[in-house]
């Protein structure tokens, strides 16, 4: 799993290659460090920033991934 350094290093391209169980692992860390009080607001922001990106990566992945399912589901004419 990523460490919190590392995360806040990685830009937008860095996020969207991330597999979905990766993107999951990390929004935890992320989660956890935003629910940490002693974090500097302008840290809580790029937290948060990131936060979005990691969730928005993993919606993504699951919404292909229901959307293969659905095509595999439905009968071929």
């Amino acid at each position: 799993m990523a460490e919190l350094a590392e995360i806040v290093a990685w830009k937008a391209d860095d996020i969207a290659a991330l597999r979905y169980e990766q993107a999951r692992d990390a929004l935890d860390v992320v989660v956890n460090a935003l629910e940490d009080a002693e974090v500097a607001l302008e840290d809580l922001m790029r937290l948060w920033e990131i936060g979005e990106r990691l969730a928005n990566a993993c919606e993504a992945h699951l919404t292909r991934a229901k959307e293969r399912l659905d095509a595999a589901d439905s009968p071929t004419t």
